[in-house]
């Protein structure tokens, strides 16, 4: 539930990142959160400001991406129109309504799966445990697939997936990635890592897995990037955690393509320690 009179309302969304800005609003430009919240300004008439668990870059995808919107108990209420029906899945509905309304020519990139009440002390973004996002790379042409050529990176160079994750290792744990991100002014770019791994899969193609509590602004496509270069062969795998040390950017510093990264998941704790985790996260955010 939300404070002063609102409920708070968590969203279950996926969407292909193919055909927006990124999430964040930008002025003139097609984002994820600006159709979302088009989308429910239709629904509830007035302008409504939906918060994220991360914010995901142009291009990027989500398969299991959270929101939260606050909405008045008359919002809410008002959802079924008077009928004896659950707000839940009636919001759903109407937003996809909506949804398809304000994408036109993309409906269908964005899908609401689950909506409902939000315990008491939930906030998407702040009571967020970690974010998981996945990375496809298919190292080769015999491994190029046209079909999946939207979700993977296709590379030239052979990759020695042994060498990136010996080089990821050394990155682990609660450390400053400033020279894994774009930092933004006056936000800390200490992180903890979580998972940084690349599995070779039956098919040949390598997924990559990166897990943390948060992460800064391009850090997955930063670290993966990086990665890259140890898997051909042009760097150490210690190089890795050399520049982690470093925490400087220079011409090395290349950002891997976005088509191919999904956040997969968003992990929160108990009910009970949702407020503790939030209040806990804004202090150390700050």
């Amino acid at each position: 539930m939300g404070g002063g009179g609102f409920l708070r309302v968590r969203l279950d969304l996926s969407y292909d990142g193919g055909p927006f800005s990124g999430w964040a609003l930008q002025p003139g430009l097609r984002t994820v959160q600006g159709c979302l919240e088009e989308a429910l300004e239709l629904i509830v008439r007035r302008p409504v400001r939906v918060t994220v668990a991360g914010r995901t870059d142009a291009g990027v995808h989500a398969r299991g991406q959270v929101a939260h919107v606050d909405l008045s108990e008359t919002e809410w209420s008002a959802l079924t129109r008077g009928r004896d029906f659950d707000p839940s899945a009636t919001l759903i509905r109407r937003l996809r309504g909506a949804l398809s309304r304000v994408l036109h020519d993309e409906t269908g990139a964005i899908e609401v799966h689950d909506a409902g009440l939000a315990p008491d002390g939930f906030d998407a973004r702040f009571s967020a445990l970690w974010r998981r996002y996945s990375y496809r790379i298919a190292d080769g042409a015999e491994r190029w697939d046209p079909v999946l050529r939207r979700l993977t990176l296709w590379h030239k160079a052979a990759l020695d997936e042994g060498a990136m994750n010996a080089g990821a290792a050394a990155l682990l744990g609660l450390q400053d990635f400033r020279a894994y991100c774009k930092p933004r002014e006056g936000a800390t770019t200490i992180r903890e890592l979580q998972r940084f791994e690349f599995v070779r899969g039956g098919d040949g193609v390598i997924v990559v897995s990166v897990q943390a509590d948060a992460f800064c602004h391009n850090m997955v496509r930063a670290l993966v990037g990086s990665a890259l270069r140890v898997g051909e062969g042009l760097e150490r795998p210690e190089w890795l955690h050399e520049r982690l040390l470093l925490g400087v950017r220079d011409a090395k510093s290349v950002l891997a393509a976005p088509h191919p990264l999904v956040l997969e998941e968003v992990a929160y704790p108990s009910d009970d320690e949702l407020h503790a985790r939030a209040e806990l996260t804004r202090a150390r955010r700050e």
